[in-house]
């Protein structure tokens, strides 16, 4: 069988790391990607790990004719794992007709590339914003899909859904669903991690980046949340634990393990950890002090949630391998080693000391 995977956001953060998990484990990668929010210098880090040139295709999935010549391109595709989407909650709420279309359009584009070309195998990029704000945590893969606390969580709701009809439809497509939580941390080489193009929104890169001084201080968004010590809490997990959980994924759906057509598995770390928790294992793990207050809670932020990760664990034989002290770590080094790329340019052959 074809062990060629179609990748999209293959430039991104989360997407990068699994093309190179991907490739270590003998699978045939195609990326596609715009790179409106990610840079090609991500792919020449995945280059620089795994030895192999990536075929990437700089292509907006909005736009149908270009999306199906890939397909058409490149046939025998075992398999599509999606990643393409915008994801800053923020921003989507101030902005939630952005997010409506680009993150809904392209994945019924990709859906209708899947159905005309047969593709056998679908992994989804879900996020555990599907849940809302939980009546009980650790979540499981029952807990049901509450309210969505913003734009982006709501586009994660309606893609499950989506996805959960098209393959009620289609007998011969299989597709898994996976609700992670909070990636975070960078690939060990520091050749590859999370580069946020403007000022970032998830709390390891504004850690790093206030540590380095891009950014004067670092705001905790409210500490009066019923929690250990007030400030959210969040399942942490780090990305190269994340990326494997997508080949596992596949793994099982090409081997023809799946019970149903539509499956989902949650993966997290399994463990909550609040805001400033992160920050004090960031100080601890790197010695590096954080300029840090206290503001005001921020619209869109679930108070707490963590996952429950058992049917991954004994389903796909997944389990998280990196700690909140790998996260930081490496997260710091790679913010070390991007501290004078601009973004927009291609990362240059340099390595951390």
């Amino acid at each position: 069988m074809s062990k060629k995977v179609l990748v999209t956001g293959g430039s991104g953060y989360i997407g990068s790391h699994t093309l190179v998990d991907l490739i270590e484990n003998g699978y045939e990668v195609i990326s596609v990607d715009n790179n409106a929010r990610s840079t090609i210098g991500m792919l020449e880090g995945v280059e620089k790990i795994t030895g192999q040139k990536i075929k990437n295709y700089k292509v907006d999935l909005c736009n149908f004719e270009e999306t199906r010549a890939i397909f058409e391109e490149n046939p025998a595709i075992a398999g599509v794992i999606h990643f393409a989407a915008y994801k800053a909650v923020g921003e989507s709420v101030e902005q939630p007709l952005l997010y409506f279309h680009n993150n809904m359009q392209s994945l019924i584009h990709v859906m209708q590339c899947i159905e005309e070309f047969k593709i056998p195998n679908f992994v989804f990029s879900s996020s555990c914003t599907v849940y809302g704000n939980p009546d009980a945590i650790p979540v499981t893969e029952e807990t049901p899909r509450k309210q969505a606390e913003s734009p982006y969580g709501l586009t994660k709701q309606m893609g499950e859904q989506m996805i959960e009809a098209f393959a009620a439809a289609n007998k011969d497509l299989s597709a898994i669903l996976l609700r992670y939580f909070n990636p975070a941390g960078a690939h060990a080489s520091a050749l590859i991690g999370e580069l946020p193009i403007d000022r970032p929104q998830n709390l390891t890169p504004v850690i790093t980046q206030t540590a380095i001084g891009k950014i004067e201080k670092l705001t905790v968004f409210g500490n009066d949340y019923t929690t250990r010590d007030g400030s959210c809490i969040r399942d942490m997990i780090h990305v190269c634990d994340l990326a494997h959980a997508h080949t596992l994924a596949l793994n099982y759906l090409i081997q023809g393990k799946h019970q149903n057509n539509c499956e989902v598995f949650n993966i997290g770390s399994g463990d909550g950890i609040t805001v400033l928790e992160c920050i004090h294992a960031f100080e601890a793990t790197t010695g590096v002090k954080l300029n840090y207050v206290i503001g005001p809670r921020r619209p869109g932020d679930v108070i707490a949630i963590y996952a429950n990760n058992d049917k991954a664990k004994k389903v796909l034989g997944w389990s998280p391998q990196h700690d909140i002290n790998d996260i930081m770590s490496s997260a710091w080094k790679w913010e070390q080693y991007i501290q004078d790329l601009p973004t927009h340019l291609h990362l240059p052959n340099k390595r951390l000391n």
